[in-house]
């Protein structure tokens, strides 16, 4: 399985210490969960996805703040695949305890840990996501948000699992969440290498 993922993460400690000193305040984004429905219609699909993602979120009762995007990209076969952007949201008040408790440098193995389950869960989202050309569609751009809301219900099954083994090891709540607006749909040869990636990351990813 041919599978390249590049995330975005090398500035995501400087991002976490940066969100902890924010004071800016944020609208809390009124979004609700998708289910799964392989059977959706078209006018069962929600409005166009925003073109900018909400700059805080709401998990459990505490306000998570953006503090990092991510690009990723794989393949399923040599046909299909994704390429898109995820957000990191993270607690604020969680930052500030832990920079000070044991100080910057732990972020660095935080982000190491984000990179290393998204990658995992955007390949197993996408290996659960129909990448097929749907023939009912009523044209191409319903067809491609009939396929991000998928692969955005897939991810969001698939990666609850992993932040909690992460919020539970490093006391950090945080939540990863795709950016449907953003993605790319591979469906006559996948090409799943970032612009970004240089060819030591793709010997390592590959």
């Amino acid at each position: 399985m041919n599978s390249s993922v590049k995330i975005l993460v090398g500035c995501l400690a400087s991002g976490l210490i940066a969100c902890a000193g924010d004071g800016t305040s944020h609208q809390l984004a009124n979004e609700k969960p998708v289910e799964n429905n392989a059977a959706l219609s078209n006018k069962d699909l929600p409005p166009p996805a925003k073109q900018e993602p909400p700059m805080t979120m709401s998990k459990n009762g505490t306000t998570l703040a953006l503090v990092r995007m991510m690009d990723g990209a794989v393949c399923k076969n040599d046909q299909e695949g994704v390429m898109g952007t995820f957000m990191v949201y993270a607690n604020p008040d969680d930052i500030a305890r832990i920079k000070r408790d044991k100080g910057n440098k732990v972020f660095s193995e935080f982000e190491t840990k984000i990179e290393a389950f998204s990658e995992r869960v955007l390949q197993l989202a996408v290996d659960k996501t129909n990448l097929a050309a749907d023939p009912f569609a009523l044209g191409e751009d319903v067809a491609q948000q009939k396929l991000a809301q998928q692969l955005d219900t897939n991810f969001r099954l698939s990666v609850s699992e992993a932040i909690a083994g992460f919020e539970k090891e490093t006391t950090l709540t945080i939540d990863v969440s795709p950016f449907p607006a953003s993605f790319i749909f591979y469906q006559n040869g996948c090409n799943a290498h970032l612009p970004e990636l240089t060819d030591n990351d793709n010997a390592k990813s590959n």
